[in-house]
């Protein structure tokens, strides 16, 4: 019996030696579908009891995972950023667990996650990289760090690695919906002109999940491996900042071509001498959109010392699940000052939508 990744090589060398044209683009699409049932199949989760040291309980306003590299400086720029102490050697596989520490920064408690490094084949299973990966997926933030002088290797290797996990940094989910039904067949209807995707390549690519007969909605103009991502449906979208270090060995111009050969925005920073670090806070701050609220009592004034920091687009309900477990149930109405208010004070409900710098008042029962 053909083991599964044997499978994965055969459809993988198939698809390298298929030249894409409009005959072969709906069998090229077939394909991928393919290959991503088969990964799907392999990311299931064993039942193996303990994590492995894998196992991290996520503490603070938000979690980021760096991924680079073994020996890329990964857990010296963790000791450099919290207050955690991560073995630093110069030698490949020095951390093998996951290493938390925590960041402060402008009132957030940022856990800084520094796990092993990630080489090619990772995502099929090399160098514990399955835990690693598994790690990032459930991660806020990837701070993708690099040596500068092999970043675009580094980068390239890290991306296709993370891909086949199914995880797609600085990327948004395709504004696409499937609706299966019982019968009638595949019927697409697209609310933009579709140059990247046909007709009959979104049916092949459904048959293959086992959909014969659904509705299938596009208002983007996707291309067969974004419908791929949609259909398999345990993708994650992360936002992903890169990290280019030992930027103090190097002169500017040779930073610069790096940076422009990367294709991503980046920041620059030596681990070891603490260059630009204070950038590098600033803009993991800024990728994981916070917002800062503050908390009035009912008679009294606002605590504008120690806001709340909870993540743009966060509403009412999630200033109680802050606040208490049970402070949902009890919730009767809100009271809100500042940017998402109307007018001050208004009374609001619990899917009300925050902004940055709100005074909330909650009222209970």
């Amino acid at each position: 019996m053909v083991s599964i990744p044997d499978r994965i090589t055969e459809l993988e060398t198939e698809l390298r030696t298929t030249k894409y044209n409009k005959a072969t683009e709906s069998h090229i699409g077939e394909i991928k579908a393919k290959i991503a049932r088969f990964r799907r199949e392999m990311m299931k989760p064993k039942s193996t009891g303990s994590g492995g040291g894998f196992d991290v309980r996520k503490s603070g306003d938000s979690s980021v995972v760096f991924i680079g590299f073994p020996s890329v400086g990964k857990s010296t720029l963790l000791n450099q950023l919290t207050n955690a102490q991560s073995e630093v050697a110069a030698y490949e596989f020095t951390t093998l667990t996951v290493i938390p520490g925590i960041l402060n920064y402008k009132g957030a408690r940022i856990q800084l996650l520094d796990v092993p490094g990630v080489i090619q084949g990772a995502s099929q299973g090399r160098g514990r990289g399955r835990e690693v990966l598994s790690v990032a997926r459930n991660c806020d933030l990837l701070l993708l760090m690099l040596d500068v002088f092999q970043a675009k290797t580094q980068l390239d290797v890290i991306l296709k690695e993370l891909e086949q996990m199914g995880i797609r940094p600085n990327q948004s989910p395709p504004n696409v919906v499937i609706t299966v039904k019982q019968r009638g067949g595949i019927i697409l209807n697209s609310t933009v002109k579709l140059t990247k995707i046909s007709e009959k390549t979104v049916e092949k690519v459904l048959n293959v999940y086992g959909i014969h007969n659904a509705d299938a909605v596009l208002r983007e103009d996707i291309n067969d491996d974004q419908l791929v991502d949609v259909v398999v449906g345990n993708r994650r979208y992360v936002p992903a900042l890169v990290t280019l270090n030992k930027c103090d060995l190097v002169d500017k111009r040779f930073v610069d071509e790096v940076k422009k050969n990367l294709g991503m925005p980046s920041v620059e920073i030596s681990a070891d001498t603490g260059l630009h670090l204070d950038e590098l806070k600033e803009a993991i701050y800024s990728r994981l959109r916070f917002m800062r609220l503050y908390m009035k009592p009912r008679f009294g004034e606002a605590d504008l010392k120690e806001p709340m920091i909870l993540r743009e687009g966060a509403t009412v309900a999630d200033v109680c699940d802050r606040i208490h477990r049970n402070a949902k149930g009890e919730f009767k109405h809100a009271f809100v000052w500042g940017k998402s208010a109307k007018f001050p004070g208004q009374k609001v409900g619990i899917d009300h939508v925050l902004m940055d710098g709100d005074v909330v008042n909650i009222v209970k029962r």
